[in-house]
């Protein structure tokens, strides 16, 4: 029998639609991956599966954008080195006439990790600072909270190999099935139910941490003493946002998360990542960062720091935070012994934080503020958004209160307070 069998899919489809999506009737829907100009072709089958899934919820129309990923390496090896500001606009048009019919978004993920390893970082960054631009807008309604929108996973040959080296192709590509509908819950009975005793646990630490409303945390661990402020009206979001259109819906699955926006002035010390971070087709490893003032003085990796370097210069906003957010070390991720290599799933098996963009939603009031009002009261503005693991078993994490006195919110990368 081959896997994933339909009955699989169809099962994740009906929970990305009707749980992560909440999708109602009458809305549009795109389904896209950004990270590669498009859903990978191989993921196919569950995006049928998907469409018709939408169309059962009353979709009136489900609108995909294939991309390739051998296409993009394809020109960055070829292409004449005086065309990468070049971009086809009609994806663009594709997703504004989405946003004008107050439509949905559906990203599935499914990337080559090592894609771009070895290409020529200049030309690779030179096309993702042009793709940056022109999906900026996006990036903005996103930000704002503006419409439903999700971030899946699909298995695919090449990022299951990488995560199963030692196994058969086809093993490996089961395996990485397994494990993903094992973390969405769809391998459970009742995979509706199980998210919706998920959703109100992480609810409960989020509410926790807002009523605390603390001036700032400090991280420390091996290779890490970090104090990043938090500014007034902070807002904890958790699995679950309800978007500026009214529609409940999870932006990720997986999630194990709490987070919610430093201030982006108020970042001071070094901090060692604790994961390996695929970003725009290449692995930095061992990487670390050193923050003055709110922004990046000083970035190192083990292998590609060219990378980390480019990332951190993007634009203005790359070099300070827009993201933090807590997970337990305790996470079914973490737990799994599994790395992914795609943001995605590493993410919530991990502490974490973010450079470039914050998310106007996690503060309160600011979702319809300019983005210098945001900047303003201490939010973050930058066409990246890159999330980067810190957490471990052996990090503590500390609330600074107003009045200057500490509480522990972490200990040992597990929550040090009841809910």
């Amino acid at each position: 029998m081959s896997f994933p069998s339909q009955e699989s899919l169809q099962k994740y489809a009906e929970l990305v639609v009707r749980v992560g999506l909440n999708l109602r009737a009458g809305q549009r829907l795109v389904i896209n991956n950004p990270s590669t100009r498009g859903v990978l072709l191989h993921t196919a089958p569950l995006v049928r599966e998907i469409a018709r899934a939408a169309y059962r919820a009353g979709a009136r129309y489900v609108d995909v954008l294939w991309g390739d990923e051998a296409l993009l390496k394809a020109r960055v090896q070829e292409a004449p080195r005086d065309s990468f500001d070049e971009f086809s606009d009609w994806q663009i048009k594709a997703i504004s006439e989405m946003l004008e019919h107050d439509g949905a978004h559906l990203t599935i993920r499914s990337n080559n990790p090592d894609l771009m390893n070895g290409e020529d970082a200049e030309i690779v960054d030179q096309i993702q600072k042009v793709y940056l631009q022109k999906y900026a807008e996006f990036s903005q309604k996103i930000g704002q909270n503006l419409i439903n929108w999700l971030v899946i996973a699909a298995a695919g040959p090449v990022w299951a190999a990488r995560v199963f080296p030692d196994l058969e192709p086809a093993e490996a590509e089961k395996r990485l099935w397994e494990a993903i509908f094992s973390i969405t819950r769809v391998d459970q009975p009742d995979p509706v139910a199980a998210w919706e005793k998920h959703v109100k646990e992480l609810r409960s630490r989020s509410e926790y941490m807002n009523a605390k409303q603390y001036a700032a945390l400090h991280y420390t661990a091996p290779g890490t003493d970090l104090t990043v402020g938090l500014p007034p009206g902070h807002f904890w979001n958790s699995a679950g946002s309800t978007a500026q259109n009214g529609i409940f819906y999870i932006a990720n699955m997986p999630t194990e998360e709490i987070f919610t926006l430093p201030h982006k002035d108020q970042i001071n010390g070094y901090v060692s990542a604790s994961m390996p971070l695929s970003y725009s087709g290449s692995l930095m490893e061992g990487f670390s960062l050193t923050f003055e003032n709110g922004h990046v003085v000083k970035a190192t990796a083990e292998r590609n720091e060219a990378v980390l370097q480019k990332l951190v210069n993007a634009d203005e906003g790359a070099s300070s935070l827009g993201e933090v957010a807590l997970v337990p070390h305790g996470s079914p991720i973490a737990q799994s012994g599994l790395l992914y290599y795609d943001p995605l799933i590493d993410e919530n098996a991990a502490s974490h934080l973010a450079l470039g963009r914050a998310y106007k939603f996690t503060l309160k009031g600011a979702e319809n503020l300019s983005d210098e009002e945001f900047k303003q009261r201490g939010g973050n503005v930058s066409m990246v958004h890159v999330d980067f693991m810190i957490g471990s078993g052996e990090m503590d994490i500390d609330g600074l209160r107003t009045d200057g006195a500490t509480e522990p919110v972490m200990r040992q990368g597990e929550w040090a307070f009841d809910v």
